[in-house]
C-alpha cells in the first residue's frame, strides 16, 4: 500500500501495489501492519456499504463528535465518485478548510479520513458504490455535520445535486456551525 497525505491534516490518499499476472491482479484492500509501518493506527470496528442508484446523488457532509468521534477509510468498489472533506477540528492546522477527490472502481484508490473531518460524496454514476471502514461504532446521536453546498468551502460539485436527504438538507452554514466539542 502507498500512502501519500493529503492537503488536509492527517488525512490521506492510499493506493493500491496491484500483483498483476495473465488472470488479473491482486492487492491488499487493507493491512494494519502496513498502516502500522506508515506511522498510522486504524483498528477496523465496523464496516459499511452504501450504493447510490443514480447519478448525482449526494450524501453528507457529515461526522460525529467526540467521545464517537470516528476516523473514516473509504473506499469506490462500483463506478465513480467525488468524495470531499471539511476539516472541522478547531486545533487543526487546516481547520475548515475543504479538499476532494474523485476515487473509482478503476482504479481503486481509497482515502483515510481523520476523526473530526466532516466527510461527503457525491455519485458520479449510476450504481456508484463505497465501502467504509469505521474506527469507532455508528453513534447516532452524536452525529452533526455541514452543508454540502456551503459556499465557505467552495467545493466544486461536478453534477446537480439530487435525491439528498432533509438532514443533508438542513446541515447548518459555515457562518452559523458550532465549534464541535
Amino acid at each position: 500500500m502507498i500512502f501519500t497525505p493529503a492537503p488536509i491534516d492527517g488525512a490521506f490518499l492510499v493506493d493500491l501495489e496491484p500483483i498483476e499476472d495473465h488472470r488479473g491482479s491482486f492487492a491488499r484492500a487493507f493491512c494494519q501492519h502496513e498502516f502500522a509501518e506508515a506511522g498510522l493506527s486504524f483498528e477496523v470496528v465496523q464496516s459499511n456499504l452504501a450504493r447510490s442508484t443514480r447519478a448525482g446523488v449526494v450524501r453528507g457532509l457529515h461526522y460525529q463528535r467526540s467521545p464517537a468521534d470516528e476516523r473514516k477509510f473509504v473506499r469506490c468498489i462500483a463506478g465513480s465518485v467525488f468524495d470531499a472533506i471539511v476539516d472541522m477540528r478547531p486545533d487543526s492546522p487546516t481547520h475548515r478548510r475543504a479538499w476532494w477527490v474523485e476515487l473509482d472502481s478503476d482504479e481503486r484508490r481509497a482515502l483515510l479520513i481523520p476523526a473530526g473531518v466532516a466527510h461527503g460524496y457525491q455519485s458520479l454514476t449510476d450504481g456508484a458504490e463505497i465501502l467504509y471502514m469505521t474506527d469507532r461504532v455508528y453513534t447516532p446521536e452524536l452525529e452533526t455535520g455541514v452543508r454540502f453546498d456551503d459556499p465557505a468551502f467552495g467545493i466544486p460539485w461536478p453534477l446537480p445535486a439530487r435525491d439528498l436527504t432533509e438532514r443533508d438538507r438542513s446541515w447548518p452554514l459555515l457562518a452559523s456551525h458550532p465549534e464541535p466539542r
